[in-house]
């Protein structure tokens, strides 16, 4: 496996499961780390409370807006005051579909919005974006 990574900020088990599945499905070579919550995120990115920092830093997050201790939208302003994490491709994978949520996320410089439910087997929305994230990360 290459050092090529991917970051996947997700407090839910069977959404980070989907995930991890999507990417054995498309043979997508990056390693996959998962943080539970935007806190957990930034200290696995900068190193800090006794994380190890993911390095080098991955090559898209994959982020989630409804979460515990930091949500995305905290997550996304707070990345804005390091200039390497914010030159970082942030996709939102989130339920809400409420305009006010998109267009934050938007502001915060997200470069995709996918809608919730990530059902494997039925989510044409998931494989269309899991085959949009494999040709960005070639």
């Amino acid at each position: 496996m290459s050092d090529r990574s991917v970051l996947l900020v997700e407090d839910d088990f069977f959404d980070t499961m989907t995930v991890q599945k999507s990417f054995e499905k498309f043979s997508i070579p990056h390693k996959l780390h998962t943080a539970f919550n935007g806190l957990e995120a930034l200290d696995m990115l900068l190193g800090r409370n006794g994380v190890e920092a993911i390095n080098p830093l991955p090559e898209v997050i994959l982020l989630d807006l409804n979460m515990p201790k930091m949500n995305g939208h905290e997550f996304l302003a707070e990345r804005e005051n390091h200039p390497a994490l914010a030159q970082i491709p942030v996709f939102v994978i989130t339920t809400s579909s409420m305009d006010v949520d998109r267009l934050s996320a938007q502001n915060l410089g997200v470069a995709g919005y996918i809608i919730k439910p990530l059902d494997f087997e039925t989510s044409h929305d998931l494989v269309d974006s899991m085959s949009l994230l494999e040709t960005l990360l070639k």
